[in-house]
Order: C-alpha cells, then sequence, then structure tokens
C-alpha cells in the first residue's frame, strides 16, 4: 500500500536519507535552509521528523550526551524500508506527470 506523504515530509525525507544516520532535527533544519534556501523552523522539522516516525518511514535512536549541546543528547533519525518505498513511489508519480508535459510548455521567454 502506497505511504502518502506531504510536500514538506518528502523533503524531510530527502534529507534525513541524504545524511544517511547522521540526521537530527537541526542538521535537517539547516540542510533545507541551505540547500533549497528555504526558511523553517525547526519545531516544524520536529513536527514533521516524529509524524514520519509515528507513519513508519523514518525511526530514530537517542545518541550520546555532548558538552557542546550542554549535556542534552541528539535523537538522530534514519529512513526505513517503508520510507524509502514511499521517496520512490513519489518520485515516480513525479516523473509520470512530468512526462505528460508536452515539450514547449515550460519554455520561458528569454528578456
Amino acid at each position: 500500500m502506497r505511504q502518502a506523504i506531504g510536500e514538506f515530509e518528502e523533503i524531510v525525507l530527502l534529507v534525513v536519507a541524504a545524511q544517511h544516520d547522521q540526521a537530527y532535527g537541526l542538521s535537517v533544519t539547516e540542510a533545507i535552509e541551505e540547500q533549497l534556501k528555504r526558511s523553517v523552523k525547526l519545531s516544524s522539522v520536529h513536527t514533521s521528523l516524529y509524524r514520519l516516525e509515528e507513519k513508519g518511514l523514518v525511526e530514530s535512536r537517542i545518541g550520546d550526551t555532548s558538552t557542546l549541546r550542554g549535556g542534552r543528547k541528539k535523537r538522530h533519525f534514519t529512513i526505513t524500508t517503508l520510507g524509502k518505498r514511499a521517496l520512490v513511489e513519489t518520485q515516480e508519480a513525479r516523473k509520470i506527470l512530468w512526462n505528460q508535459i508536452p515539450n514547449n510548455v515550460l519554455d520561458i521567454p528569454k528578456g
């Protein structure tokens, strides 16, 4: 069964996959802001990560404490097999739609 994900969830899931087992809330937030030039709140990323975990698309583990974080632990996220399948299905669905656009429809006039 296809696991539906929203656009922001897709972005967060892509970043988690790209960061492999080193993804955590702040690293995902910074990657989105730097790579997509998109302003996002850390709380929105955390909400999305927990929602993805509830759907079984990511799993998390608590890391070691760090003096840089005042002794707080990081929660690291990794993509699950179900998450990988959701990304591939989303990519395939987008390809189908892109392939339906006639060649000249997206031509942007110069000037």
